[in-house]
């Protein structure tokens, strides 16, 4: 499959730590409930299963907040469950709780009939990532995602999301050989679906470790990062001759990001408490940062956002040289308003050209 070349390829090289003419930068969850746009679409798909479910639909709001901003890169509409939803968990979105699955794993009987899924079960995804790499019209990358094998597996045995994560961590001072099981096989569904979203037209990928950071220190490496190390492992990291970074985010991962940059990645994301001066010192400059800024700077003055944005791009130090990738810390807040990311998108496309 072939597609149109890029023309904004500062995304790429910034991961690849090379030298750029600014700092580039995109958003977790851009493309998202922040935007009325977005609203409307999904109130036509009927629901957010109805909207990720359909390539149409996940093209339209992956392509939204390009339309508003003047992004760097894309990121394909989606959601880090749909590989166990693949899985026959029953994945369903409730208003106002959030995703929840109808058969949790949490029992010997129920750990032994996992299987990885049959990737023909996320078609619509892979047909999502060639119909936006085609309407990109290679403006600005697109970015393929999953969730980490543990993050997932918070989700799969807590069955929703969890305060106090008591029925996963159970199983893991309880059944640890349960727990492997469940991660080894979520592993090898991870380096299947992300392959097959690079062979689909992805440019770079994502590892959300979204609850890595709730493990005490020792149990990260080895029910986390361990696992998360293998899915990088086995990615495809050269597609149609142009290399296909990879971006390890764990959130609450400061204290172990020399042990997260020692993980193959390219990048890794560090969240709001993370100082990037302090932390490239740490990794030695290893690999190239993307972060940090607090999503809820987003709901201060424009001289705060513009500050905050300074602030950031000041802490990783010069910009020429790439290795950075501006971010929030995490995803946007739905209740953000729009005119504050036009705010930052602006501040740090200007800032970073004046301080090339």
């Amino acid at each position: 499959m072939s597609f149109p070349s890029l023309k904004n390829d500062v995304f790429i090289r910034s991961l690849l730590r090379q030298p750029v003419p600014y700092t580039p930068l995109w958003l977790m969850r851009q493309a998202g409930r922040y935007l009325p746009e977005y609203n409307q679409t999904r109130a036509r798909a009927g629901s957010f299963m109805g909207l990720a479910q359909n390539p149409e639909y996940a093209c339209e709001v992956t392509l939204q907040p390009l339309e508003r901003f003047d992004l760097d890169a894309a990121i394909l509409f989606s959601d880090i469950l749909t590989v166990p939803h693949a899985m026959g968990l029953g994945l369903d979105f409730v208003a106002g709780e959030g995703p929840q699955f109808a058969r949790p794993v949490r029992t010997e009987a129920d750990v032994s009939a996992l299987r990885v899924p049959d990737l023909s079960e996320l078609r619509y995804v892979f047909d999502a990532v060639s119909l936006i790499r085609k309407e990109l019209d290679g403006k600005v990358p697109l970015i393929g995602f999953a969730g980490s094998p543990f993050t997932v597996a918070c989700y799969m045995v807590e069955g929703q999301g969890s305060d106090d994560y008591r029925l996963i961590k159970g199983m893991l001072y309880s059944r640890p050989d349960l727990l492997h099981r469940i991660l080894e096989i979520n592993t090898q569904a991870t380096i299947a679906y992300l392959n097959a979203q690079i062979q689909a037209g992805a440019q770079a990928v994502m590892v959300f470790d979204s609850w890595g950071g709730v493990l005490a220190d020792g149990l990260f490496q080895q029910f986390s990062l361990a696992y998360t190390r293998k899915v990088v492992e086995g990615l495809v990291r050269e597609n149609d001759g142009q290399r296909v970074p990879v971006i390890v985010f764990t959130k609450g991962g400061g204290l172990w990001l020399e042990d997260i940059a020692d993980s193959g990645c390219d990048a890794m994301g560090v969240d709001w408490t993370v100082n990037l001066a302090k932390a490239r010192r740490r990794i030695e400059d290893r690999v190239a940062l993307q972060g940090n800024l607090d999503p809820m700077a987003l709901f201060g003055t424009e001289d705060a956002i513009r500050t905050e944005a300074r602030r950031v791009i000041d802490d990783f130090g010069p910009v020429g040289l790439g290795g950075h990738v501006f971010n929030l810390g995490h995803g946007i807040s739905r209740f953000t308003p729009p005119e504050a990311v036009g705010i930052l998108v602006d501040e740090v496309h200007s800032y970073s050209r004046r301080n090339h």
